[in-house]
């Protein structure tokens, strides 16, 4: 199975390019288990609870615990919404609601 990877808006990329190399060789690698893996480990892709069909890709570094906001369209096609390094236990309640409003703005303009 293949799930194909795509961006939405600028927040991934501009956190990705700020991003020294080997973090993004990390990223990379966590993104091809997702687009690749049939059945992706929860250590790497996480549903969020009580949220709009938002998941959590989670890349862990030496010094960094990445998350990357994304949601599901049509099945295989996995949509990156934003992107923040984790400093606490609970995924900021701000960042779930930015890829929730990234979400709805997505849908209405494939609509359109």
């Amino acid at each position: 199975m293949v799930r194909k990877v795509i961006v939405y808006k600028e927040y991934f990329i501009d956190f990705y390019k700020a991003q020294d190399a080997k973090v993004q060789e990390k990223i990379g690698y966590v993104l091809d288990l997702v687009r690749f893996e049939r059945q992706v480990p929860k250590k790497f892709l996480k549903y969020l609870e009580n949220t709009d069909g938002i998941y959590e890709v989670r890349v862990i570094t030496t010094f960094k615990n990445i998350r990357i906001l994304c949601f599901f369209d049509q099945g295989n096609l996995v949509v990156l919404a934003n992107c923040f390094v984790k400093k606490t236990q609970k995924t900021p309640r701000k960042e779930i609601k930015l890829a929730e409003k990234l979400k709805k703005q997505y849908l209405k303009d494939k609509k359109d």
